[in-house]
């Protein structure tokens, strides 16, 4: 398939993995990239050592294009932006944070940078930068959300009508069906997570794994919108945090109640119960762990078979 993403990205499929905190290291970004997808490593969750370690151990897999996900917010987005450009990563995407901070920056080193949004002004913000591409992120996604709750199915032909720049869609896509539906609405690839999550080369934990593929319909819920909206699985910990709320707990209170490395614990170490469970609602259709490679081509092959269906209602 050739279009505008294939073609910036120099890729095979407009398909990307999106760069996960604690689930996307060098095994998941190299599998996706070297089954014709754009894999990504997830640096908020890397010590600028680990991410330099990442990136070197994902050029040693793959001879294809692999990017960075960074979020702004990071304390430390200096050092690791240094060790991007210096290891020549060709392509990051950045999110949580203003895109002007580090655009220009980026494309001076002739990397292509693409930003992360979840509402049509901060799309048109990101063009205004010099981004690349964008990522419209719909509020099924999994982790950290947008507040408007704007659906994907909404927000893709939303941004679409004002951007100039190609579009990406995120939020609630782990098939090609649902490929196929967000492209005719006007985007020219998909970011996909949750799916990604469900596979073997994931770093996450296999519990938070199993768990994903366990997960029913309303398993999941955005929340914390007082420190920065999530979605997470409901567990004893979500509960936790509907409690508060119910005796009308302050933004402190809320912030001390999640405490540091609580995403970790649940997502990399398996803590179940105490931990932060962070994924999509997409999870309630996905009922399997499997290779990378073979969530890319699923994909490709439901999307055509879904496009040739549409194609004979007419």
């Amino acid at each position: 398939m050739n279009n505008r993403i294939t073609t910036l990205f120099e890729i095979q499929y407009p398909i990307v993995q999106a760069g996960m905190i604690w689930a996307s290291g060098w095994r998941l970004a190299s599998a996706v990239s070297n089954a014709g997808g754009l894999g990504l490593l997830g640096a908020g969750s890397m010590y600028p050592p680990v991410l330099r370690e990442h990136i070197q151990k994902c050029k040693q897999a793959t001879t294809k294009p692999f990017g960075v996900n960074v979020p702004m917010l990071y304390p430390d987005v200096d050092k690791l932006m240094e060790i991007i450009t210096e290891m020549e990563v060709p392509i990051v995407f950045t999110s949580a944070g203003n895109p002007a901070t580090w655009t220009s920056y980026l494309k001076d080193k002739g990397i292509t940078v693409v930003h992360v949004v979840s509402s049509v002004k901060f799309a048109l913000k990101a063009e205004q930068a010099g981004v690349d591409a964008v990522v419209a992120e719909g509020f099924e996604a999994g982790g950290h959300n947008g507040r408007d709750e704007t659906t994907t199915l909404t927000l893709i032909p939303a941004v679409k009508e004002q951007l100039k720049i190609p579009l990406i869609a995120a939020g609630g896509i782990a098939s090609g069906q649902a490929m196929l539906a967000t492209m005719v609405l006007g985007a020219d690839g998909v970011q996909v997570g949750s799916r990604f999550v469900a596979s073997h080369e994931a770093s996450s934990h296999l519990l938070f794994k199993q768990k994903v593929v366990e997960a029913k319909e309303g398993d999941t819920q955005l929340t914390l919108k007082e420190l920065a909206p999530v979605r997470m699985l409901k567990n004893e910990f979500y509960q936790d945090v509907q409690d508060a709320y119910k005796r009308c707990a302050t933004t402190e209170e809320l912030k001390t109640l999640l405490g540091r490395a609580r995403a970790k614990q649940g997502m990399f170490e398996g803590d179940l119960k105490d931990g932060e469970l962070e994924i999509g609602q997409v999870s309630a259709i996905i009922h399997d762990i499997k290779p990378a490679a073979q969530i890319v081509e699923d994909m490709m092959a439901e999307y055509e078979k879904a496009r040739q269906s549409v194609s004979s209602l007419t």
